[in-house]
C-alpha cells in the first residue's frame, strides 16, 4: 500500500523513548510532536512533508535527469533521430540502465506516434507516464501479515545502510503499534552486534544477541523462540554483510531459511536487501548475487537523497523485477518510508 494511503488509517503515535531525542543521528523536528494525536489536517500535512521531503532528496537525480530532458526539449524544434538518442543517453547517464533506457525511450517514441504528437515539450509528459508505469508493475502492495511474528531477514553488504535501515524498520513498525523485536544474526563483527544494541536501545525494542563468533543459525532459533514467548508481531533479523565468497554466503543464508521455515512453519518470511543507491549501477551487480544467494522478495534503497543516481530505481523494477518497498532519505530514524511509484514519479517530473 502506498505511504500516503496507509497513514490515513494510522493510528495515535507510540511513545517514542527519550534515547531518540539525543540521537547525533536524528534529526528535522522533534520526535516528541509524533505523540500527539493525529487528525485529517495534520495527516494531509504529513503527506506534503513527506512528499516535500522525497521531492528535496531527489534534487541531485533532478538535476542530472529531469532539468536535462528539459534542457533538451527547450532548445529542440522537432522530434528527430539526434533527439531521441539524446534523450536515451541523457537516461543511462542518470544509471537508469542500458536495457531500461532503450526500453523507456521506445515506448515514449511509440506512444508519440500513436498520439501524432510532434511537439518536444509534450514528450516530458509521456517520459513520466512510462517511469510510473515500469515502477507500478513491480510496485508492491502492503499487507497485514497474517502469521505471526512477520518475519524479515535483512541481507545486504557492509556499509550499505544496514544496520540503520534495520533501526528504521523496528521504529516505523513499533510506531504503528508492533511488538518488534531485533536479531544480532551478524556474529561476524562485534562491531555489528555492538552498534544494533545501539539502535535498539534508541528504539525502545529488544535485542537476541549472542558473542562474536557464534553461529547465526543459533541466534536465529533463539530469536524465533523468543518471539513466539513473548508474542512479537514482528522479528527482523540481522545478516553477515558479505560477497567475498558466494558459496559461503548462498550455505549461511540457506541454513538460517531452513531454520526460519521449521521453527516458524506458520510466521510470513521475507528477505529484504538493503542497497546504497549512490553506488549507481554496482547494486544491480550486488542485487543479482544476493538475488541468486538468497532469493529477494523486495528492495530497501538508502542515501537517495546523496546521489544523482536516482534512476537506479527504474533500473531495479525494470531488469530485477523486484519491487523497491522502502526508500531512505536522510538519517533520521523516520526518514524510511514505503515507497510510492506515484510519489516518485511526481517528485522527479513535477514542478
Amino acid at each position: 500500500m502506498a505511504w500516503f494511503d496507509k497513514l490515513k488509517g494510522k493510528k495515535k503515535q507510540d511513545e517514542i523513548t527519550e534515547d531518540l531525542h539525543t540521537s547525533p543521528e536524528v534529526s528535522g523536528e522533534p520526535l516528541s510532536g509524533y505523540k500527539e494525536e493525529v487528525n485529517a489536517d495534520s495527516e494531509a500535512s504529513q503527506n506534503k512533508g513527506w512528499f516535500n521531503r522525497i521531492k528535496s532528496g531527489l534534487s541531485k537525480t533532478r538535476k542530472n535527469l529531469t532539468d536535462k530532458v528539459e534542457a533538451l526539449v527547450k532548445r529542440t524544434g522537432s522530434l528527430d533521430e539526434d533527439f531521441w538518442e539524446e534523450l536515451e543517453e541523457i537516461l543511462i547517464q542518470a544509471d537508469v540502465g542500458m536495457k531500461t533506457s532503450i526500453n523507456l525511450v521506445q515506448n515514449v517514441r511509440n506512444k508519440a506516434r500513436q498520439e501524432g504528437i510532434k511537439d518536444p515539450q509534450e514528450v516530458i509528459g509521456l517520459l513520466r507516464s512510462e517511469v510510473e508505469k515500469v515502477l507500478l508493475n513491480n510496485e508492491s502492495v502492503w499487507e497485514d501479515p497474517a502469521g505471526k511474528p512477520h518475519i524479515i531477514l535483512v541481507v545486504g553488504v557492509n556499509g550499505a545502510g544496514k544496520t540503520t535501515s534495520i533501526a528504521k524498520l523496528a521504529y516505523k513498525y513499533k510506531s504503528e503499534k508492533q511488538k518488534v523485536l531485533l536479531a544480532a544474526g551478524d556474529t561476524y563483527r562485534a562491531a555489528a552486534i555492538d552498534q544494533l544494541q545501539t539502535w535498539a536501545d534508541r528504539a525502545g525494542v529488544e535485542l537476541i544477541k549472542h558473542q562474536e563468533g557464534s553461529d547465526p543459525g543459533a541466534v536465529v532459533f533463539d530469536s524465533i523462540a523468543a518471539a513466539k514467548a513473548r508474542k512479537n508481531d514482528v522479528l527482523i533479523i540481522d545478516t553477515a554483510g558479505r560477497l567475498q565468497n558466494k558459496v559461503n554466503l548462498m550455505k549461511e543464508i540457506s541454513k538460517v531459511k531452513k531454520i526460519i521455515e521449521r521453527e516458524a512453519p506458520d510466521s510470513e518470511s521475507e528477505v529484504l536487501l538493503v542497497l546504497d543507491a549512490t553506488t549507481g549501477q554496482n547494486a544491480i551487480s550486488q542485487a543479482r548475487i544476493f538475488q541468486e544467494a538468497t532469493g529477494i522478495s523486495g528492495i530497501v534503497l538508502t542515501k537517495l537523497d546523496g546521489t544523482a543516481k536516482g534512476g537506479i530505481v527504474l533500473a531495479i523494477a525494470d531488469e530485477l523485477k523486484l519491487p523497491v518497498k522502502y526508500v531512505g532519505i536522510g538519517e533520521a530514524i523516520d526518514d524510511l518510508r514505503e515507497f510510492s511509484a506515484t510519489v516518485f514519479a511526481e517528485a522527479l517530473f513535477g514542478n
